[in-house]
C-alpha cells in the first residue's frame, strides 16, 4: 500500500483520477475491512489490547491505511460517494479505539508509585490532636496497594496508550482521544489530592477556623504538597507528554485541563493562611514551613507548569510565597516590637528572665529556617541604626555565613540584651544587677553555642560575648564583696597590733555576714558558671583570710565574738551560695530561682517542624 501511495503522488490525467481513487479504495477496503469489522463493538465483546495483543499492530495499521486511502480520495477525486463506506468503517474503528483507550485508562488509573503517595499522605505528626489520621493513612495505603502495578506494566500501559493516541491523532480524532484522557486523568488527580487531604476553601471559612483546626490542615498540606508536585503532577506531565508526543497542542491542552485547577487550589491555601487574621508570634514557624515548601519546589513548579495555559499556577504559587513572606516579615517586626515593649518585672535573685528564655528559644527555631528567612528578608530595609553606644554592636558578622540572616539575628539578640540592661537597673542593688546581666548573657551565650546560631553569628560573636559575661561577673565580685576584700590588710602576714587585728576581724565578720545574708537568696542557674564564681571568690577571700587568720588568731585570744570564721567555715558558706535558697533582705525564705508569678506573660513558641 505504501508503494502505491508513493507512485500516485505523480499527477494523473483528470479523466483517470476518479478511476484511480476508486481502485485504491477498493483495494484498501478489501485489505482492512475484515480486520476492522472483526473488532466491531456490536459483534465482539473481547478486548483487543488485553485478549489479542498479537492483532494490535495489524488493527492499528489497518486504521492508518484506511485513513491514508481516504485522504488520497479527498485529494484526487471530487466524488464523495467513494467515502461513504470507508467513513462508516472508520467510525467502527474509532469506536473500538475509544473503548480500548478508556478501558486501559480505567484499569490502570494510578501510575504513581504507591509507596511515595502513601508516605506523603500522612496526616499526623504523632500528636494527640491528630488521632485518627493513622486510619486515614492506612486507608490510603490500602487503596493504592490495590491498584499498584510494577514498572514494567507501567511502561506497557503507557506504550499502549501512546499507540492508540498516535493512531487516533493521525486519523483526525485527536480531540476525541484527548477528551477521554482528560476525563479519566483529571478524576485521578482530584481523587488522589482528596486522599492526600487537600481541600478547597474560601477565605471566609479559613478566617473562621480555630488555630488548632487550621494548623492541622497546614500539617496535612505540608505533607501533601511535595507528593502532589514531585510525584502526582510530575508523573502526570511525563505520562501526558509520552502519550500525546505526536501533538504538542494536545499534550499541552490535556495537561492543562487535568492539572491546572487542582494545582491552583493547592497553592491558594497557603495564601489564605498568610491572610489569617489571628496570626501571632508562635504561629510564625508554620508560615515559614509553607514558604520553605513552595520555595524548595519552585524549580519543579516552573518546569511542570511552563505552558502559557498553565501560567496561572506559577502565578498563584508566587502569590502564595509573596503573601507568606509578607506575613513572616510582619511577625518578625511584631517580635522585635514585643521585645522592646516588654514591661515584665525582673526575677528575684537575679536569675534567668522569662523574656530571655522566650527570645532565645524563638531565635534558635528561626535559625533552623535560615534558608527561607534569608529569602524573606533579602530585600527588607536594613536594621535601623541603634541609639546605643557603638560598643554594643560588638563584632562584624556579615562576612561569615549568610550575612543578611546573621545581621538580623544578631540585631534581635542585641535588642534583647539592651532590654535586659534596662531591667537590671530595677534591682536597686548594683552587684545583683551585674549578676542578673551575667546570668542572662551567659544563658544567651550557651544557647548560641549549642545551636546553629553559632554558625550564623560568626566566629567572633561567641568569644566577644563570653568575655562580656566574665566582665559582668568580675564587676559583681568586686562590688558585691568589696567590704570583705578591703577589710584585710594588703599584706595578710604583715605585723600589726592586736587592736588592729581585732578591728580587721570585726570588719571582715561584718562584711562577710552582710554579703552572705544578702546573697543567700541570689541564684546562678548554670552549674558551670556557679562553680567558677565560687572558686574565684574562694581564691580571693579564703586565700587572703587564711594567712591573716593563722598569724593573728592567737594574738586576739581566739575569742568567738571576734574570730567568728575559720578558713574552712568560709569555704562551706561560699559553697552554699547561688542556689536561690536562704533569706532575702526582708527576711523571707525564697526558693531556688523563684520569681514572682506575674513576672512575665511570655510563653515558649511552638516548634514549626
Amino acid at each position: 500500500m505504501t508503494g502505491f501511495f508513493s507512485s500516485s503522488k505523480h499527477s494523473s490525467p483528470p479523466h483517470s483520477s476518479h478511476k484511480l481513487s476508486e481502485t485504491l479504495m477498493e483495494d484498501t477496503l478489501k485489505n482492512v475491512e475484515p480486520i476492522i469489522r472483526r473488532w466491531d463493538l456490536d459483534g465482539s465483546s473481547s478486548n483487543l489490547f488485553q485478549d489479542r495483543r498479537a492483532e494490535v499492530k495489524q488493527f492499528l495499521d489497518a486504521v492508518i491505511d484506511l485513513q491514508h486511502a481516504m485522504q488520497f480520495v479527498v485529494k484526487e477525486s471530487s466524488s464523495s460517494q467513494l467515502l461513504v463506506r470507508p467513513q462508516n468503517l472508520m467510525q467502527v474503528a474509532i469506536k473500538r479505539l475509544k473503548k480500548e483507550f478508556h478501558i486501559i485508562l480505567s484499569r490502570n488509573r494510578y501510575f504513581l508509585e504507591t509507596e511515595s503517595v502513601s508516605r506523603g499522605s500522612t496526616r499526623s505528626s504523632g500528636s494527640d490532636e491528630d488521632q485518627g489520621s493513622e486510619d486515614d493513612t492506612a486507608e490510603i495505603e490500602a487503596r493504592f496497594a490495590e491498584v499498584s502495578i510494577d514498572e514494567g506494566e507501567k511502561v506497557s500501559v503507557a506504550t499502549d496508550l501512546k499507540a492508540i493516541a498516535d493512531c487516533m491523532i493521525e486519523a483526525g480524532y485527536g480531540k476525541e482521544c484527548a477528551k477521554i484522557y482528560e476525563l479519566n486523568r483529571k478524576s485521578v488527580i482530584d481523587e488522589t489530592l482528596y486522599y492526600l487531604g487537600i481541600e478547597s476553601f474560601c477565605i471566609s471559612t479559613v478566617q473562621k477556623m480555630d488555630w488548632k483546626v487550621l494548623e492541622k490542615k497546614i500539617k496535612i498540606w505540608l505533607n501533601a504538597v511535595k507528593v502532589a508536585v514531585s510525584t502526582l503532577f510530575h508523573g502526570e506531565r511525563i505520562l501526558c507528554d509520552q502519550v500525546f508526543s505526536l501533538s504538542d497542542n494536545i499534550r499541552e491542552s490535556c495537561f492543562t485541563e487535568i492539572a491546572k485547577d487542582s494545582a491552583v487550589t493547592l497553592f491558594t491555601f497557603p495564601e489564605m493562611v498568610a491572610k489569617y487574621k489571628k496570626l501571632s508570634l508562635e504561629k510564625m514557624f508554620r508560615i515559614l514551613d509553607m514558604y520553605d515548601s513552595i520555595s524548595e519546589l519552585w524549580s519543579e513548579i516552573e518546569m511542570l507548569f511552563g505552558f502559557d495555559s498553565t501560567s496561572v499556577v506559577k502565578s498563584q504559587a508566587m502569590t502564595a510565597m509573596t503573601k507568606l513572606r509578607d506575613a513572616a516579615r510582619a511577625m518578625l517586626s511584631e517580635f522585635e516590637s514585643a521585645v522592646k515593649k516588654d514591661s515584665s518585672k525582673v526575677t528575684s535573685g537575679g536569675g534567668i528572665h522569662p523574656l530571655t528564655r522566650y527570645v532565645m528559644n524563638y531565635l534558635i527555631f528561626l535559625s533552623d529556617y535560615s534558608g527561607p528567612i534569608s529569602d524573606i528578608i533579602a530585600d527588607w530595609p536594613a536594621v535601623v541604626k541603634s541609639p546605643l553606644p557603638e560598643s554594643y554592636l560588638l563584632s562584624p558578622i556579615a562576612d561569615e555565613g549568610d550575612g543578611t540572616v546573621s545581621v538580623r539575628l544578631a540585631w534581635l539578640i542585641l535588642v534583647l540584651l539592651c532590654k535586659l540592661d534596662g531591667k537590671a537597673g530595677f534591682y536597686g542593688d548594683v552587684p545583683l544587677s551585674y549578676l542578673f546581666l551575667a546570668n542572662n548573657l551567659n544563658y544567651v551565650v550557651s544557647k548560641v553555642r549549642e545551636s546553629s546560631l553559632k554558625l550564623l553569628l560568626g566566629s567572633d560573636w561567641l568569644p566577644t560575648h563570653e568575655a562580656k559575661v566574665e566582665q559582668y561577673m568580675a564587676n559583681y565580685e568586686r562590688m558585691g564583696w568589696s567590704k570583705v576584700m578591703t577589710s584585710l590588710p594588703e599584706d595578710s602576714t604583715a605585723e600589726i597590733s592586736p587592736a588592729e587585728a581585732i578591728e580587721c576581724f570585726c570588719k571582715f565578720n561584718s562584711g562577710f555576714e552582710e554579703a552572705y545574708r544578702k546573697q543567700s537568696s541570689w541564684v546562678i542557674p548554670d552549674p558551670k558558671l556557679r562553680d567558677e564564681v565560687k572558686i574565684s571568690l574562694a581564691k580571693k577571700i579564703v586565700s587572703a583570710y587564711r594567712p591573716f587568720y593563722e598569724k593573728h588568731v592567737g594574738s586576739v585570744g581566739g575569742v568567738e565574738s571576734i574570730v567568728r570564721f575559720a578558713p574552712d567555715d568560709l569555704q562551706n558558706y561560699l559553697s552554699d551560695l547561688f542556689y536561690g535558697t536562704g533569706f532575702s533582705e526582708n527576711g523571707s525564705t525564697t526558693a531556688h530561682g523563684s520569681s514572682s508569678p506575674s513576672t512575665s506573660t511570655w510563653t515558649s513558641p511552638s516548634r514549626g517542624r
